[in-house]
């Protein structure tokens, strides 16, 4: 049989099939499948991010990716990629292919494209064959190899490092190691390009021959293959294996034979997802249980008790409930709502055993959402000088803020600048004034508007909610310094808040407008690891000096970040409805500062009439919750039904706002609204074992169901008897290790038994995290296997964010802990 599918779109349900025991078999997924081993091909295309092309999970590791055509032995983020076309299924053969063909037109200098794609024409098609417990691998050529690429395209599989560090590996009849470090010799390829020499080059590379969960042997039946460790070219590369093509190859013009190591009868240990922080005793406590889904039979789980001694105590032995099939395993639920004495507790079922965890009301009071305050966001914040006791966290940084972008310019990172600045600066012109307050983005350095504003605004909401006055750090804007544990008698929130709303402000008094962002002016600046401080000069560029002159604070060296611009009313609305909440925080603060937010939230409301009304309903409400002006309530009044029919985009605002209005028909209608999205919520948290709406992505998706989770709790406090508690407490569990996969940590670095402690923020290079910082989190490999790797350099599984990661996790716990705190004084 022979079917046709798409890539890309393609997001099966999950089928489970036994495996067979012929060896490798297309699975009802459109994958090669058998006990200890799955194959597959381009079910995913992200080359970026190291997965799609031909895949190899081995006994429940991913150990290789990206197998396909590439030009360069090593390709980093931005080099080109090919266009993907259809996956031909061919079960009578046991066979799945794929035609492709460079180059990829549409990603040419579009989107976060920042290159030139070549000019190269080339279509060819990958073809798989799965063959017992091997697979061959087979690419056919509808043209030969054009002659100025010989020597350049070749087909390339990439070793997953994590995995392989310390093993060994034979080339034929040479042997050698895998480094944990990228070593030399360095030389420069027939295209003048610097490399690592070659690992290894030969006919046979069997890697990790010691260890048999690892093992894999490839052989090239046309060209020789070389080992190359890509890590000599871009700090985030993989190992990788490739042979070039050939000068007038065609048909199998590269054609390997792939045999993994499978161990007989293998299946997945079991794994036990809990909070790696614990529970509230009066919280509902329910494990996960992750099985093989050729898991059969059911046991008993135990909870035990360590006490003082170090003794165990068995407290409960239970028999977990069967909650159905997910993604590709089999799950179970275990409820222990009803343990509820304080301590220190274990559970075990099987072989597996969870971290220990705890069972305390001062759960939520220290070591949980104040690393996030404590470090993370001083760490990552902009224009001042971060130091904690002995340590330099980072200088100060990005005084020489900013110069004008140049227009008609796709730059990378998705910024783009149009025919006009949009302001009165010429392109390349200095910026003064936009050198003060941000928070550096994500594992780089920029500061993007919806990042800046988007935290202030949840920083905001969690300090008028729950009033927490916690101070730890000392933060001085007038001497650009941050000393993280030495406390200055002022609520770190608020001065938190302050540094956003700073950096925003100060780009619409000097441009007449919201920036859309501020990031450097080269690669080579953006891929920057380390102190951010290093990144320019900290002098504004000056192009009357020559780069080696510097006179009154200024350089000729052109460093400096530019600054970008947009027309986006949906954004600047957002950034309205931001700048007014923070006005209510910061009026018995610093009253100067929260006048000025008002005033630029009004200003952008005022400029945005020509706007979707539908973007405008989150910030009138913020308006009206801070202005009461009758203005803000009529156009609310007037846009119940938009609101109604669009309620899940207003979820943060319509509770509070609807209380204030008082307007008794408006308030039904939003409550008809409310029971609908609970509905709508109810449906989708059942698809899944872990409570809340998830849908599993290429990226992770900690951050959306942080989002989810804030919602939550706006719609529990104004809605109590139709939205749960529940919902948002799930959330925070999801976040804190009650997700899918075999890395059952906190994605919250610091917090919990276990947590990410290799992630991917500006300190990515020396394999450490920043205490606090919240990552994406559990990402798929397509259709059905659930990835969270220890590895520093996967932005779509470990990358810290500003804006919707940790602040958003902060709001989580100090909801739940206000939650357990009232009904302790009820």
């Amino acid at each position: 049989m022979i079917k046709t599918t798409r890539m890309i779109t393609l997001f099966c349900l999950p089928l489970f099939i036994s495996a067979s025991d012929a060896g490798l078999q297309i699975n009802d997924q459109e994958y090669f499948e058998m006990p200890g081993l799955n194959v597959m091909v381009f079910h995913d295309f992200y080359p970026e991010g190291h997965q799609g092309g031909v895949s190899v999970i081995q006994h429940g590791e991913r150990i290789a990716g990206n197998g396909d055509i590439r030009l360069e032995p090593a390709p980093g983020q931005w080099q080109p990629i090919p266009r993907p076309g259809p996956r031909i299924i061919d079960t009578d053969n046991n066979e799945i292919r794929i035609s492709l063909s460079y180059p990829d037109s549409s990603r040419s200098r579009r989107g976060f494209n920042p290159i030139d794609y070549p000019d190269l024409k080339l279509d060819y098609t990958v073809r798989v064959t799965g063959e017992g417990s091997s697979f061959k691998v087979s690419v056919d050529l509808e043209k030969p190899v054009p002659a100025d690429w010989i020597g350049k395209v070749g087909f390339n599989l990439e070793l997953f490092p994590g995995l392989l560090f310390g093993k060994t590996y034979y080339m034929d009849n040479q042997c050698g190691l895998f480094p944990s470090q990228a070593d030399g010799p360095v030389i420069r390829n027939a295209q003048n390009e610097l490399q690592l020499l070659p690992m290894a080059e030969g006919m046979v590379l069997t890697i990790a021959p010691e260890t048999s969960l690892h093992r894999i042997t490839i052989q090239s039946m046309r060209e020789p293959i070389q080992l190359i460790d890509g890590r000599g070219i871009h700090n985030n590369g993989w190992f990788v294996v490739r042979s070039l093509i050939a000068k007038g190859a065609t048909r199998n013009a590269v054609e390997w034979q792939v045999s993994p190591a499978v161990l007989p009868d293998w299946k997945r240990k079991p794994v036990i997802h809990v909070s790696q922080i614990g529970y509230h005793p009066a919280q509902k406590k329910e494990a996960v249980i992750e099985l093989d889904k050729n898991d059969t039979q059911v046991h008993e789980a135990v909870i035990c008790k360590i006490e003082m001694n170090g003794s165990t105590r068995e407290i409960l032995r239970k028999l977990p409930q069967t909650w159905g099939f997910f993604l590709r395993y089999k799950y179970l639920k275990l409820d222990f709502t009803a343990i509820n004495e304080p301590g220190i507790y274990r559970i075990r079922y099987g072989e597996s055993l969870t971290e220990p965890f705890r069972i305390d009301s001062g759960l939520f009071q220290r070591h949980v959402w104040q690393p996030t305050l404590e470090y993370f966001l001083p760490v990552q914040m902009c224009h001042m000088k971060v130091m904690e006791h002995y340590r330099v966290w980072h200088g100060l940084c990005h005084m020489d803020d900013a110069r004008m972008s140049p227009v008609n310019h796709n730059h990378f990172d998705g910024y783009r600048q149009g025919s006009s600045t949009l302001t009165s600066f010429e392109p390349g012109t200095p910026v003064p004034g936009i050198n003060v307050g941000g928070w550096h983005d994500a594992g780089d350095y920029d500061l993007r508007i919806e990042s800046q504003s988007g935290t202030v605004y949840t920083l905001a909401l969690a300090y008028e909610a729950f009033g927490t006055g916690y101070d730890a750090t000392l933060i001085d804007q007038r001497k650009r310094l941050v000393e993280i544990h030495m406390p200055d008698g002022i609520p770190d929130m608020l001065q938190q808040i302050e540094h956003g709303v700073l950096a925003i402000l100060a780009g619409m008094d000097e441009l007449g407008r919201l920036y859309r962002g501020i990031i450097c002016p080269t690669i080579r600046q953006y891929v920057l690891l380390g102190d951010g401080s290093t990144m320019t000069d900290n002098l504004v560029y000056d192009s009357a000096l020559r780069e080696d002159q510097i006179e009154n604070n200024r350089s000729g060296i052109p460093d400096d970040r530019w600054v970008f611009t947009e027309e986006n009313p949906r954004r600047e609305l957002a950034v309205a409805a931001h700048l007014a909440a923070a006005s209510r925080v910061l009026a018995s603060y610093n009253e100067n500062l929260s006048h000025r937010c008002l005033d630029a939230a009004e200003k952008l409301w005022n400029a945005s009439k020509e706007a979707d009304s539908r973007f405008k309903v989150n910030a009138a409400a913020e308006l009206y919750l801070t202005t009461g002006a009758e203005v803000y309530k009529k156009f609310l009044l007037a846009e119940s039904k938009n609101i109604e029919k669009n309620f899940r985009f207003y979820t943060r605002v319509i509770g509070r706002v609807a209380r204030n209005l008082q307007n008794t028909q408006f308030t039904n209608a939003m409550k008809d609204a409310a029971v609908q999205y609970r509905d709508r919520i109810e449906d989708e948290v059942q698809t899944n074992p872990f409570g809340v709406p998830y849908r599993p992505h290429i990226w992770g998706a900690g951050w959306n169901i942080q989002e989810f989770g804030i919602s939550q709790y706006f719609l529990h406090t104004a809605f109590p008897d139709i939205f749960p508690k529940d919902f948002l407490l799930n959330a925070m569990n999801f976040v804190l290790g009650c997700h899918p996969g075999t890395n059952t940590s906190s994605f919250v670095s610091g917090v919990g038994s276990r947590s990410l402690t290799v992630a991917y923020g500006i300190n990515r290079a020396d394999w450490s995290f920043i205490p606090g910082g919240s990552a994406s989190g559990t990402a798929l490999i397509r259709p059905d296997f659930p990835e969270l790797k220890e590895w520093p350099y996967l932005w779509q599984q470990t990358e810290y964010v500003i804006g919707g990661g940790a602040s958003n996790f902060m709001f989580l716990v100090l909801a739940a802990d206000h939650w357990f705190s009232e009904l302790a004084n009820e």
